[in-house]
């Protein structure tokens, strides 16, 4: 018997006995997905890295508000708008989280130095690892060169902290050039398009070489620059108990190297449920655009809605993506940060009609879900329903959109993993109760 036709007859054993009984969770107080029903995250650590704030107490009571993002205690939005009409925001941020405090004039160019210096590749490693079996999935592609890396380092396991920290810098450094260069490979091996490998310029900020590596001609304007560059520090961190963060914490408390960290943390956020968000809602949006006649028609727009919530369209799932969030209720304080670039840049793209049919979805939707369902918590648009359309609009392919995400969240996991190193000590190591009761062994032959 050949392999897929013993899976095919085995699955359906593996799914009874893996089967457990959805009242034994409750039965038993656990906490699904590690969250109460409100959406709350056990507490399973500590940092001062980044705080999510979705609710404040009044009068002994969690009352929902506008959620706030705090990097190293500052807010999210105040440092955007701190830099708003500069470059090199990722950067700075990057050196915030990293260090925990805003860099000075020198400090910061020191640091951008730095950064320039380490976006190299080692020598044949875009020939040798990047262009080997090139994959739609950049992701994969990206994974495997982290892994492959550390093959270069001769201090690849090592954990002091100052080679930790160098480890991390290259990586943040080279994050762009493996996931450009990776879908280059893809498009011109697999979609027989033509292959573009351009240097990244030292004097360029990380947006910029992002889009100056992208495209065939190498040009970007100023606001593609800055939009991208906002989008990227919206994504970049977002507490420690979100999936691929944990994920870069449990790996490290086990004392592995900083590769195999970040390869896992890859693995987690490539996963539908984390990084790939903004895709569906893409998808989504090209599906009401298909089927709605009128798009100024907000009636016509909140049916269409309404047949999506009931399974009656688009995926059938019932969900209208970009809508909600796993912790904020009120607000998502990244997408209020994001959506005024957003405007800009539609007008520059001629896409004011799309942009509007966005913001009528994005009135319509919560109010909508809030009547058909019952929630614990209010619904709000979140950062991944703006995010994909600023992709779009910079011409950006579908393949990248999850890798822009670890592009960003890369610095993020490296502070956490550092902290991880200096405050921690313990491997991370949480229970499971076991229902299977004790069973006598049956020789093989009395089976």
């Amino acid at each position: 018997m050949n392999i897929q036709d013993y899976v095919k007859k085995k699955a359906p054993i593996c799914a009874q006995s893996d089967q457990i009984e959805q009242d034994l969770y409750r039965e038993y107080g656990v906490k699904r997905g590690l969250r109460d029903l409100n959406g709350t995250g056990v507490l399973a650590g500590l940092t001062n890295i980044s705080s999510v704030i979705a609710f404040d107490e009044s009068n002994g009571k969690r009352v929902p508000c506008d959620g706030r993002l705090l990097y190293r205690g500052y807010n999210v939005e105040e440092l955007i708008r701190g830099g708003a009409e500069e470059l090199f925001g990722f950067e700075e941020m990057a050196y915030l989280l990293l260090f925990g405090a805003l860099p000075t004039k020198e400090e910061m160019e020191t640091f951008k130095q730095v950064l320039a210096e380490s976006r190299d590749l080692p020598t044949n490693f875009t020939r040798d690892v990047i262009m080997k079996a090139p994959s739609v999935d950049i992701m994969n592609s990206m994974t495997k060169s982290v892994l492959t890396l550390a093959y270069y380092d001769r201090q690849a396991s090592v954990l002091d902290l100052d080679n930790v920290l160098r480890q991390c810098i290259m990586l943040i450094s080279v994050f762009s050039m493996l996931a450009v260069y990776g879908y280059h490979a893809y498009n011109h091996y697999e979609r027989d398009g033509s292959m573009y490998i351009h240097r990244p310029e030292p004097e360029l900020s990380t947006a910029e070489n992002f889009l100056r590596m992208l495209r065939p001609d190498t040009n970007f304007t100023y606001l593609e620059a800055k939009v991208l560059e906002v989008a990227l520090i919206l994504h970049m961190e977002h507490g420690g108990g979100n999936n691929s963060t944990f994920t870069t914490r449990v790996v490290t408390s086990s004392g592995s190297d900083t590769y195999s960290a970040i390869a896992a943390a890859l693995s987690s956020l490539k996963g539908p449920k984390h990084g790939g968000a903004n895709l569906m809602v893409m998808k989504m949006m090209d599906d009401i655009r298909e089927h709605v006649r009128d798009h100024a028609d907000e009636e016509e727009i909140e049916w269409y809605l309404s047949q999506i919530l009931n399974k009656e369209t688009f995926d059938r799932k019932g969900l209208i993506y970009g809508m909600g969030h796993a912790v904020y209720s009120v607000s998502d304080p990244r997408e209020r940060a994001l959506r005024g670039f957003v405007e800009k840049l539609a007008v520059q793209k001629n896409r004011e009609e799309d942009m509007s049919l966005y913001e009528r979805v994005e009135r319509i939707a919560p109010a909508l879900i809030a009547k058909q369902r019952k929630m614990y918590k209010g619904v709000s648009p979140n950062v991944d329903f703006y995010s994909g359309f600023v992709y779009d609009m910079l011409g950006i392919p579908m393949e990248l959109y999850t890798p822009l995400f670890a592009i960003a969240r890369i610095v993020g996991w490296s502070a956490h993993r550092m902290e991880e190193l200096v405050s921690m000590d313990k491997i991370i190591r949480p229970a499971y109760k076991s229902l299977c009761p004790e069973r006598e062994y049956v020789p093989r032959d009395l089976r």
